[in-house]
């Protein structure tokens, strides 16, 4: 056991006075106390917390307890206090006030340069369907803006580098945004799924479902392996990927403050239904909260679970549930509150149509990860093109075939055609068809992308695709938005080509069936 002599003690530590019954004194490091005793022999010195014991001669009868500040210590109350420079303490005290100020500045900073990023990105989507709409031009408008951004960005980095540069980490926050909800944006057509199948027969869903799996595993292989052969073709050599943000976690303060939300909008509703003016906008903030509430609930699930139970399910169960708990308890059934989910009436939204409002600007955000993978892109350029192309000719005949061959009837087979493109362009090429049913179409491309989202990285595996370029074209040409959202999760590698494969193959798709030739073509197909 240690042992320390109490002259040294003595000397470190300097007592005015070593009469009297008890004094305490303070400095800015330590605190002490000593009591006059006689009788003892030894003492315990505690060293913030521990102990250290020393013997006392006989000409030295004091004991000399003192114990240093730790990190829950307090000062010692005593007659007269001691205290550090008042000039210390104003320093620290102004620094720790200049700390918070500042902190409470860059968040409010934050906050505002994420709503005007975001802002804009949602204004010029706005403003080129506007304009696509009154122009009546059925090409889709966020494609053609998204080439516009990579365009501006791709002839700003060739003439004036800092301002391609300060562009990028301008709408940074918006892009994170995006991607951190990007899941979600997909949600809306999986909530109403009842509503879409309820008048499809049960023989027909069957063979429906044998389509999408099927036809997804088809399309990723063919992808995949195209990509491959192209790449031992051209035999160029793969290089590192430009390294992509993360968006951060979600924390509890989120979550408790959309339990909050919707706990509060619920009882409204309940309470006043047209409180907002119609039932859709009355529910639209508990319907919004419990969409976005399963989705957080979902993410944080562990990864063992999320394999067989995605967070998108996790999402759109969660809504169904409000959905069904409101019916319930308003007598007003499941149906109408999913018809107030997703009205599809910009006069008067729902939290579907809300969700939905963001798939343009997701769009429009793959100009940035393009921009940002460029030179990558370019090296690849071959493999890229020329898997897109093959896999989306692949994906709209093989629908069509197989359809046939099965027995689905041909308005159903032409609503299901553009099952491995993104809702947004998935709903233009199904308007260029007569007959379809644009709600099977959607819900159709959400469970496609729902299939890929949980299977494709096992998939990939026992494929045996290696390399990202193979990963990223045959995961976004078979499972667009929701299989990109999931890969790029965990290989943040494979985004670029995730994202290009995902605009190129829509924009392929839609020009195709742009063309009237190939539109007969597919509906003889069909049969």
């Amino acid at each position: 056991m240690a042992t320390i002599p109490s002259t040294i003690l003595h000397n470190l530590f300097y007592f005015p006075s070593r009469k009297g019954p008890r004094h305490s004194f303070s400095t800015c490091h330590a605190s002490f106390s000593y009591t006059h005793k006689i009788s003892a022999k030894s003492s315990a010195v505690a060293l913030n917390g521990g102990q250290a014991f020393y013997k006392l001669t006989d000409s030295q009868k004091s004991v000399i307890p003192f114990r240093l500040f730790g990190p829950s210590s307090r000062f010692l109350q005593m007659d007269s206090m001691e205290t550090c420079s008042s000039g210390d303490i104003s320093v620290k005290s102004a620094s720790a006030e200049s700390g918070s100020t500042s902190t409470v500045s860059q968040t409010v900073s934050g906050i505002v340069h994420l709503i005007v990023s975001l802002g804009i990105i949602l204004a010029t989507d706005k403003i080129l369907k506007k304009a696509f709409v009154a122009a009546a031009i059925k090409f889709p408008s966020a494609l053609f803006g998204m080439f516009c951004i990579f365009s501006v960005l791709v002839i700003l980095d060739s003439t004036v580098p800092a301002a391609a540069t300060g562009l990028m980490n301008f709408f940074e926050p918006a892009l994170l945004f995006i991607q951190r909800w990007l899941p979600l944006f997909y949600v809306p057509s999986l909530v109403v799924l009842p509503l879409s199948v309820k008048d499809i027969p049960a023989a027909s869903g069957i063979k429906i479902c044998f389509i999408i799996v099927g036809g997804w595993l088809a399309t990723l292989s063919v992808a995949g392996y195209t990509a491959i052969t192209v790449r031992k073709i051209v035999k160029t050599e793969m290089t590192d990927a430009e390294p992509m943000g993360k968006p951060s976690p979600f924390a509890p303060i989120e979550v408790w403050t959309w339990t909050g939300i919707f706990l509060v909008s619920f009882v409204s509703s309940l309470f006043y239904p047209t409180m907002l003016g119609t039932s859709a906008r009355t529910c639209l903030p508990f319907l919004l909260a419990s969409t976005v509430l399963g989705y957080m609930v979902g993410s944080g699930l562990p990864s063992g679970v999320k394999k067989v139970f995605h967070p998108i399910i996790c999402c759109a169960v969660s809504a169904d549930l409000a959905a069904l708990a409101f019916g319930y308890l308003s007598r007003s059934g499941l149906d109408p509150v999913l018809g107030y989910y997703l009205t599809k009436v910009a006069s008067n939204p729902g939290a579907g149509d809300v969700l939905m409002g963001f798939l343009g600007s997701v769009i429009l955000s793959f100009a940035f990860s393009m921009f940002k993978q460029r030179k990558l892109v370019k090296r690849h350029a071959a493999e890229i093109f020329t898997s897109v192309m093959v896999s989306t000719i692949f994906s709209l005949y093989s629908t069509a075939l197989v359809g046939r061959l099965v027995g689905l009837e041909p308005s159903l087979t032409i609503s299901i055609l553009p099952r491995c493109i993104t809702v947004a362009l998935a709903l233009s090429i199904v308007s260029l068809f007569e007959g379809t049913n644009a709600s099977l179409t959607a819900a159709v491309v959400v469970v496609t992308g729902l299939v890929g989202a949980n299977f494709v990285q096992a998939m990939l595996d026992k494929l045996r695709f290696r390399d990202p370029i193979a990963r990223g074209i045959a995961t976004a040409s078979s499972a667009h938005g929701l299989g990109t959202a999931a890969l790029s999760a965990k290989e943040p590698e494979a985004l670029p080509f995730c994202a290009i494969a995902y605009a190129l193959n829509g924009i392929f798709g839609s020009l195709l069936c742009s063309v009237p030739a190939v539109r007969e073509s597919l509906i003889a197909v069909v049969g």
